[in-house]
């Protein structure tokens, strides 16, 4: 079973930043798209960005111009550093991937990390 680990949240006050990390903790065949979430309380679990395997980006409007998403394949490891933080970006953020484990896998299957709060004081 893949493990997606994930490090890097805290406690930052507005206008602050934060970089998060994710990484696949055992050797993969391949990995698809990759992506951060992150859910506040009482809400939906929403899409912060995503990036393809041949480095394509997507942000959600809310983070434009604020979060950078990037990875590093090699490591298979992917990255959100995020810049003038506001309050409503407090949430616990979780990452995703696509992947195929071993090279007779037929299909990328979603993981997910164990999430890791992000709380932006005013």
């Amino acid at each position: 079973q893949v493990q997606l680990v994930e490090s890097g949240g805290g406690l930052v006050q507005a206008g602050g930043s934060l970089g998060l990390s994710c990484a696949a903790a055992k050797s993969i065949f391949s990995i698809n798209a990759m992506g951060w979430y992150r859910q506040a309380p009482g809400k939906q679990r929403e899409l912060v960005a995503t990036i393809t395997s041949g480095s394509t980006t997507n942000y959600a409007d809310s983070v434009k111009d604020r979060f950078t998403i990037s990875r590093d394949n090699a490591k298979n490891t992917v990255y959100l550093q995020m810049n003038s933080l506001k309050p409503e970006d407090t949430a616990v953020y979780y990452c995703n991937a696509q992947i195929r484990q071993y090279p007779s896998s037929t299909y990328y299957l979603s993981y997910w990390g164990q999430g890791t709060q992000v709380t932006v004081s005013s």
